[in-house]
């Protein structure tokens, strides 16, 4: 099955004009496809004059009738009051799309490849509020997706961009009730998962060191701890719902796509975990909200231990939970705080029925020094969760990012090491402070983004270049050459240098020494060097490439260029 245009075809593209533009020609050079029993290829080189107007102004050419008409029919997003189901059974998938009223016809287009038999029909069923589509699955595809990311076309004004969980069994397998139990059980069980058990074992130690206190205040702590974890899935849930109205494609965990999001609660782990193993002894009280926030014994660390461990355990998905959660996403906003409702109270359980059965907390051991020794044990399970976050945090972002989160990662040890070798200072704690925004800051810091492209080097690249008359930089460098970094960061991506390149014209070339290569090593060897950091111009005029110190500066790589590039 190939999905195509038919008929005149409006392509709109987003542009963004410089500040300074004022009037030009748009060059394009178009390639396409035209397909019936058989294909042929077809190109142009197409151009356009263009004036900018004002911010506010207003532009009239016959050119823009056809692409407004174009953007009015683009996919809209989901209204608040719809919403859609997925469920998979062993052939074939049921997408249940709940409007309100009555749909007649549908189809449904997949953005991703390989999930259904593109080419098979698709069944249609109206239903007194909406419309159910059977969609058969791929032949090659093993395992159902977590969600199913498609469009779908009700007339030709009418579409709707979709993305929905998918959850397994018949659309009406999973029913509010049941949900609900699901949600419960799972909540509990999310207690067993690795990340969230020290926090829990935190909390468990706290009713330990206070089973002989009155039983009113026990329970007053259970119940601080339930309405801490009852808010943060109720603020999360909200933030979902409401971005989810918005037309974003989010699901639980969502929190986990920020990359922000995932810098701090690596870093706030890490120093849990260092506490934990015994560096400094500074409970929870930084890793929460700082002060008294999550002191053993107040009411503030009982609220912020819930809501620490909701933090924690959001992303994972307990057994039971999958089909509760898929359920609850597709539901109205009323029927997901529900469910949702469901898994906090569960997650909340054990601690809470501790708190309100006091005699429960006698059979656990005693309070010794095995307590110090099993906290410093849990503190193993959350330096194994930090390295799986410092993992995704490189898959949203970059290896570079990656390594600029565990110097984040350094400084934050750093402060930890002041804390204990200086306990309970005033000027201790303001240095950890200090170190401790620093650590925040090292992983969230972008470079500019208006830094040119570099290409990668090929020995057929460096010669289609300077045959084309252009100058080239190669930038000779490997990830594990420090000095290269430096001289890439403080001179090469500077703004002086990077708009000397662009106004002279220069194709920019990075030859990547990471792993062995020969053409590399042979370019190398054909300068007069051995290694890296080399910097080479090769003029447009064919003359010997220049070759730059290994320490740049921006003044050395400024007047090298002057020098080679007229």
């Amino acid at each position: 099955m190939d999905f195509g245009y038919e008929g005149d075809v409006v392509l709109p593209l987003e542009m963004q004009v410089a500040s300074g533009a004022r009037a030009g020609r748009l060059q394009a050079k178009v390639d396409w496809l035209v397909c019936r029993e058989v294909c042929l290829p077809g190109k142009a080189f197409l151009g356009l004059q263009y004036r900018v107007a004002p911010t506010g102004g207003e532009l009239t050419s016959s050119l823009f009738a056809p692409i407004e008409s174009a953007l009015h029919r683009l996919p809209q997003s989901l209204p608040p009051s719809a919403y859609v189901q997925v469920s998979a059974s062993k052939s074939e998938f049921v997408l249940t799309l709940t409007t309100g009223s009555r749909i007649d016809q549908a189809e449904f287009y997949p953005f991703d490849q390989g999930v259904i038999a593109n080419a098979a029909p698709q069944t249609v069923e109206p239903t007194a509020d909406g419309v159910r589509i059977h969609l058969r699955k791929d032949d090659t595809l093993t395992q159902n997706p977590a969600q199913l990311h498609g469009l779908i076309k009700l007339s030709d004004s009418l579409a709707y961009s979709v993305t929905a969980p998918v959850s397994k069994g018949s659309a009406g397998d999973v029913t509010l009730f049941a949900a609900i139990g699901l949600a419960f059980l799972g909540g509990i069980i999310l207690n067993l998962m690795p990340c969230v058990f020290p926090v829990l074992f935190l909390k468990g130690l706290a009713l330990v060191q206070g089973s002989g206190e009155e039983r009113s205040r026990l329970r007053r702590h259970g119940l601080v701890y339930t309405l801490g974890i009852l808010v943060s899935f109720w603020v999360i849930v909200g933030v979902l719902l409401v971005l989810r109205a918005s037309g974003a494609r989010l699901g639980w965990g969502f929190q986990l796509q920020s990359p922000v999001f995932i810098a701090v609660l690596c870093i706030g782990l890490f120093f849990f975990a260092l506490s934990l193993a015994g560096m400094f002894d500074f409970g929870l009280s930084l890793t929460s909200a700082g002060g008294e926030l999550a002191q053993k014994q107040g009411y503030a660390g009982s609220f912020f231990t819930g809501v620490l461990a909701t933090v924690v355990a959001t992303p994972c998905t307990a057994p039971l939970m999958g089909a509760a959660i898929g359920f609850a996403l597709a539901q109205p906003a009323w029927m997901a705080f529900v469910v949702f409702t469901a898994v906090a109270l569960g997650l909340a359980l054990p601690c809470l029925a501790l708190s309100f059965n006091p005699a429960w907390t006698r059979l656990l051991p005693k309070p010794g020094a095995w307590m110090e020794i099993l906290k410093q044990m849990t503190a193993v399970p959350l330096f194994a969760t930090v390295i799986w976050l410092a993992w995704v945090f490189g898959r949203l972002e970059d290896v570079g990012a990656m390594a600029m989160l565990l110097t984040g990662l350094l400084v934050i040890a750093i402060a930890a090491w002041v804390l204990g070798r200086w306990p309970a200072r005033l000027l201790s704690s303001l240095v950890a402070v200090a170190l401790a925004a620093c650590a925040l800051a090292i992983p969230l810091v972008h470079r500019d983004s208006t830094s040119l492209a570099w290409e990668t080097y090929s020995p057929d690249a460096l010669a289609a270049a300077r045959a084309a008359g252009k100058p080239v930089f190669v930038d000779f460098t490997a990830a594990w050459c420090l000095s290269c970094h430096v001289n890439e960061a403080a001179v090469l991506d500077s703004a002086d240098v990077q708009n000397r390149f662009r106004s002279m014209g220069i194709v920019l070339m990075r030859a990547d020494w990471t792993k062995y290569d020969p053409a590399i090593t042979a370019e190398l060897a054909s300068v007069g060097r051995s290694g890296v950091p080399t910097y080479v111009i090769f003029p447009a005029n064919n003359t010997a490439p220049d070759v730059l110190p290994e320490l740049l500066s921006k003044g050395v790589v400024l007047s090298a260029l002057g020098r080679d590039v007229k």
